[in-house]
């Protein structure tokens, strides 16, 4: 049984989703200590052990101490089911990342899956469902899976009360991704929803966005969402490329103006076309474990996060894979995959 600590590195909760995803897919099982130890509430929360039950289902896991503040848990998969699953987190913990640890696993299974994941969607400290959708399941889809994500009703944080259901259908290998170069922009679009919430806050976002990024009027965008449980706003810059999209996403918070929101939103997607790397700091850690799963394959990203450090860290312990971790001019850097087997 491999050991993990779970304080390693970045310290939080992807040290457990990724155990928990590879776990499933290799069969090996693993103890983890120190789950989250240096967070303000550590342990597992609501998400996480949602997370824990839903790869215990899928795999017919034995699972000792899953329960709400636990430091330490050990997780023995047995074999990865197929067919229809609902994973309800209860709150506004992220839909996405519960989704984030049962795909590597039913994107590799013997048969298709429909899943239903209600909880948030569009969380702050999580991919929003719009970087799910436009972003990292397309690419996904290109490594031979079929992957539609549809949202239901949107959750926001903390009413949450969204759904969002998938169906999966697998591949029997997993094709790589050689993401080396961005090609030209094509086309950028603004986005902003509101829900219980007056409209002329996404109409001041998507403005100020089309005046920063240079977007023409008719892919600024505006939705109000009607009968949502609570309140909630968020606004997105869609920067697509010659080989994928790129989502850059901001939320709406008490007592912070419509236009900080949109000029954050406006600062990263700046910065990643300033770049001009193919892969932005968050699609670079989404990628990982399902290149590291098809054993071959490279992007190139910006400054790795320690995020990203730790993650391949966690992967490392699970599969025999070469990383290749290659800091290159400009603060750019390649990753390259060889030799993955489970």
């Amino acid at each position: 049984m491999l050991t993990i600590d779970g304080s390693a590195g970045e310290g939080g909760g992807q040290i457990l989703r990724t155990a928990l995803a590879l776990s499933t897919v290799t069969g090996k099982p693993f103890r983890i200590e120190k789950i989250r130890a240096g967070r303000p509430k550590p342990g597992l929360l609501r998400q996480h052990l949602t997370a824990v039950k839903a790869a215990a289902e899928i795999s017919g896991a034995k699972v000792t101490s899953a329960e709400l503040g636990s430091a330490d848990l050990t997780f023995s998969p047995g074999t990865v089911a197929v067919g229809e699953f609902t994973f309800a987190i209860g709150t506004a913990g992220s839909t996405t990342l519960v989704l984030q640890t049962v795909l590597p696993a039913l994107i590799t299974a013997s048969g298709p899956s429909k899943l239903v994941l209600e909880g948030g969607t569009h969380n702050p400290a999580a991919p929003p469902f719009d970087f799910l959708a436009k972003s990292f399941l397309p690419l996904i889809n290109r490594m031979g899976p079929t992957v539609n994500a549809e949202l239901k009703r949107p959750g926001f944080y903390p009413a949450g009360g969204g759904r969002i259901d998938v169906s999966i259908t697998p591949a029997p290998q997993l094709l790589p991704l050689d993401m080396l170069e961005r090609g030209a922009i094509r086309s950028t679009t603004a986005r902003a929803i509101v829900a219980n919430l007056p409209r002329s806050i996404a109409v001041r976002e998507v403005a100020l966005l089309g005046r920063l990024l240079s977007i023409p009027e008719d892919l600024l965008i505006v939705e109000e969402i009607k009968g949502a449980p609570g309140p909630g706003n968020a606004v997105a810059a869609e920067v697509v490329t010659e080989t994928h999209a790129e989502v850059f996403t901001g939320f709406g918070e008490l007592n912070v103006r419509a236009e900080a929101v949109a000029t954050k939103v406006a600062q990263e997607a700046r910065a990643y076309i300033a770049a001009g790397v193919p892969v932005g700091r968050y699609l670079a850690d989404q990628l990982l474990i399902p290149m590291a799963l098809s054993g071959a394959g490279k992007f190139r990203t910006g400054p790795l996060s320690r995020h990203t450090t730790t993650n391949i860290d966690v992967i490392r312990m699970f599969l025999d894979v070469s990383i290749d971790l290659v800091e290159e001019p400009k603060r750019t850097w390649a990753i390259a995959f060889a030799g993955a087997s489970s």
